[in-house]
């Protein structure tokens, strides 16, 4: 019984050792890949207000940002979740002061300055548009991770539909990404979220 015992003891053994020697082998061997856990959303930009007047991203540091990329004519979408930040501003009180909306534009072409101005005051006066070059505006989008396509037909220049992303991006007071708020997030949820960092 002895021996059994023994010879049972020595085969465990052995078999962990092949087994630390299998795992060791099938490591990957160089150097770690080494990531900072943050995301990389958002950067430097220069862009036109509703205002008309040039700003860049520091214009905006020193508060929290929400930001989120549309356009004036959007049939659905872009109201809806505009109107989900207002509500959600507005159940925040007096912090809703340290938060900016901005709606940046990815319809440049017709969203001017002007046309901002106008499609945000249904909102609140608390909303920053910004437009610029179809250059500048991609420039952005492709800062924030935003994909976009406008949808023209042949010989109708004016009435055309742009596809884009439909993300809330949380933006930090120091300009860096926080969170962010899918389609479909409520205004409850969203305050309360906008909560906890405030």
């Amino acid at each position: 019984m002895r021996r059994l015992i023994t010879v049972i003891v020595i085969a465990f053994c052995l078999g962990a050792v092949i087994g630390l020697g299998v795992l060791i082998a099938t490591q990957p061997t160089g150097p770690k890949t080494q990531t900072s856990g943050t995301a990389l959303i958002g950067g430097p930009f220069t862009l036109t207000n509703q205002d008309g007047e040039r700003v860049t991203e520091n214009d905006f540091k020193g508060r929290h940002s929400l930001v989120f990329f549309g356009f004036t004519h959007c049939p659905d979408i872009c109201p809806a979740e505009l109107q989900v930040i207002s509500e959600a501003l507005d159940q925040l009180g007096d912090k809703a002061n340290e938060v900016t909306p901005i709606f940046v534009t990815v319809d440049p072409a017709r969203d001017t300055p002007e046309a901002l101005k106008t499609y945000l005051s249904n909102f609140g006066d608390q909303f920053v548009g910004l437009t610029g070059s179809e250059e500048e505006i991609a420039k952005v989008a492709k800062e924030y991770r935003v994909v976009y396509k406008v949808h023209k037909e042949d010989g109708d220049a004016e009435n055309y539909n742009v596809d884009h992303s439909a993300i809330v991006y949380l933006m930090g007071p120091d300009g860096s990404y926080v969170d962010h708020f899918s389609y479909g997030t409520g205004a409850d949820e969203m305050a309360e979220s906008l909560k906890r960092y405030l």
